[in-house]
């Protein structure tokens, strides 16, 4: 039986159970009497996760309409491609940078293979391309209706990625908010900032963190992981550790270590502090899986540097 709960009337979370490892990746469905949304689809490797969802759900083919991606990252928007083929009525709203990169995912594939080499296929699966005619390119402040009287606003919220988009439920004040808010599982009172290359921009992200703290959203749905019930902590730990590591990742760079060097000891330090803050009881795979990995953290902070030198000449 696969993980899916209501999290609000109409809305439902599914566990996508990725590498079989609960609380790592979700997608959130929405159930009207008009069709069906589903925010975020995660990647090919658990599509057919999501597709038992919906029959749990008792959701026909032809009644989804919607599929809204907060970025195109593959561990967020990998099974797009199939979902459309799956469903002949549905549709991908997605932001314009990314809306080119769903037709010809080529570069999307070679990009993340730069990270994860020889197991993109093990973590990812095939990734399809999506028909030009089925794509709705949206821009900041669009909205889409969702039905019975529902609808979601796009927030554009770069500095994870420079494409991404939230999404403000307008009637609940719920924000699905892709990674711009980061990563949290199991409710543990720590929030890893995901900062993968290429394009993460601590500004940006800064900017973004701020924009979500001034909607006062009434709640959070991560990608990784579930409904966040403090936004406020919650945003505020996100950018108080953003900017943390990138200060004390800068400094370890301008002492001459390597990223490699950096990554290790990141880990330790970080996976110490969750575990006290846990009691022991943090669920570190799911982080792990989350976060991808520290050599992919350290990495996005060093190109961010390269090109952008807030903190360091040296690097």
């Amino acid at each position: 039986m696969v993980w899916v709960r209501e999290i609000e009337p109409g809305w439902y979370l599914v566990d996508l159970e990725f590498q079989r490892v609960p609380q790592v990746i979700a997608s959130y469905v929405f159930v009207s009497r008009d069709g069906v949304t589903i925010v975020d689809t995660g990647p090919a490797t658990t599509l057919a996760t999501l597709l038992a969802a919906l029959r749990e759900l008792g959701v026909a083919d032809e009644r989804v309409r919607n599929i809204v991606l907060t970025h195109i990252h593959l561990d967020h928007g990998g099974a797009a491609g199939h979902v459309l083929e799956r469903f002949p009525c549905a549709r991908v709203y997605v932001h314009p940078v990314g809306a080119p990169h769903l037709v010809d995912p080529s570069r999307l594939w070679a990009s993340a293979a730069r990270i994860y080499g020889e197991r993109m296929e093990e973590l990812w699966g095939e990734i399809r391309p999506c028909a030009p005619d089925r794509l709705v390119v949206v821009g900041d402040g669009d909205t889409i209706e969702l039905g019975g009287g529902r609808s979601l606003r796009a927030l554009a919220t770069p500095g994870h990625a420079s494409h991404h988009h939230a999404y403000l439920d307008t009637a609940t004040g719920a924000l699905f908010a892709g990674d711009a808010a980061g990563i949290r599982i199991g409710g543990q009172r720590f929030v890893f900032p995901p900062t993968p290359p290429p394009d993460i921009d601590l500004g940006q992200w800064r900017r973004s963190i701020d924009r979500l703290r001034r909607l006062a959203p009434a709640r959070l749905y991560l990608g990784h992981f579930g409904p966040v019930d403090d936004p406020e902590w919650h945003l505020d730990d996100l950018l108080a550790r953003l900017f943390l590591w990138g200060g004390w990742i800068a400094a370890q760079l301008e002492f001459g270590q390597d990223p490699g060097a950096i990554a290790e000891r990141l880990q330790e330090l970080t996976e110490d502090e969750i575990g006290r803050i846990a009691d022991g009881a943090a669920p570190l795979p799911a982080y792990r899986w989350a976060s991808g990995s520290f050599r992919m953290t350290v990495d996005g902070y060093v190109r961010y540097f390269r090109s952008h030198r807030p903190f360091a000449s040296g690097v």
